[in-house]
């Protein structure tokens, strides 16, 4: 996507425009102007250098689904976010007033009134974006997945809160893996698999998809092919008629609806060991892409219910 370049007095005017109008929106704006944070701001450590944001950010808009969860779950406020964040079924509680945005959306996001922007490090426009608001951009997996919330807790002034959680989750999950162990076993593996479209995915430890929870916390066995294959680069796109050299005792089927699941009708698929043994757990994958807090409570039940029958 063309970076869209948008002249600083531009967008000077834009911010004019939008203060001009301030009346005019607040009616129209995800909760009162009047609840704006205060003006103490706290120094955090960005991936880019400190930066001062709001000690208490009321308003925020996060351009990065990766970590829109994290802060859903630190009980901040988001007045804008993205199509993929937008579309979780699991954030949609918090998300009631959010507006859908891009990061081309500048003017949209101007008037949104945000004292804070998350974002990734690949985000479009960050330059203008950090002359609307404080801007933080984070990389994807830069850190591990709970360091990460700890990081957004940072961000947010709530990093006790964030490592609580954090701490508990830990336990929670080791738990159930030992449990789930002994009962399948400490040699049978689990595969992770999603479509897209009309293609096919296999994942490793770090992509999301519950794969944080079963290898990392769960310790659950990845088949050898697997690993080979999606482990270092996070996950590996296959065809379907492959699918059975790749497929463990048990399979996570993170499953798009509405994309092609015609291989579930093969022969091919159907004689997969873990298909014919009732060991394929279905989930609906837009519930399933990240590993927020929020997400991976939910994923952690998931595979509860699924192994233990809880």
């Amino acid at each position: 996507m063309k970076k869209l370049m948008i002249p600083f007095v531009f967008l000077l005017l834009l911010v004019v425009s939008a203060c001009g109008n301030t009346n005019n929106n607040a009616s129209n704006n995800n909760t009162d102007s009047s609840n704006a944070s205060s003006s103490e701001t706290i120094t955090y450590e960005a991936e880019t250098g400190a930066i001062e944001v709001p000690a208490d950010p009321q308003r925020v808009v996060v351009l990065n689904s990766f970590v829109a969860g994290n802060v859903m779950a630190l009980g901040t406020n988001i007045v804008g976010t993205d199509s993929w964040a937008m579309a979780n079924p699991r954030y949609q509680e918090y998300l009631k007033n959010a507006e859908e945005i891009t990061d081309q959306d500048l003017e949209k996001i101007i008037e949104l009134e945000p004292d804070l922007i998350i974002a990734a490090s690949n985000t479009n426009n960050l330059e203008q974006l950090s002359e609307i608001a404080p801007t933080v951009a984070y990389t994807y997996g830069k850190v591990d997945y709970l360091t990460q919330h700890v990081e957004v807790g940072k961000l947010l002034n709530k990093e006790e809160e964030a490592q609580n959680w954090v701490d508990d989750f830990k336990s929670r999950a080791q738990e159930a893996g030992e449990e789930i162990r002994a009962k399948i076993g400490e040699d049978a593996t689990v595969s992770v698999i999603e479509n897209f479209d009309k293609d096919l995915y296999v994942f490793g430890d770090n992509w999301g998809r519950g794969t944080e929870i079963l290898y990392q916390e769960m310790k659950l066995k990845m088949p050898e092919k697997v690993k080979e294959e999606a482990l270092e680069a996070g996950y590996y796109m296959l065809s379907f008629e492959v699918l059975p050299e790749f497929a463990g005792d048990f399979v996570v089927f993170s499953k798009n609806s509405d994309g092609d699941t015609s291989f579930q009708e093969t022969d091919t698929y159907k004689n997969i060991p873990a298909v014919k043994n009732g060991q394929v757990f279905e989930a609906d994958a837009k519930e399933f892409y990240f590993n927020d807090p929020i997400s991976l409570d939910f994923q952690l039940e998931f595979f509860k219910n699924s192994f233990l029958g809880n």
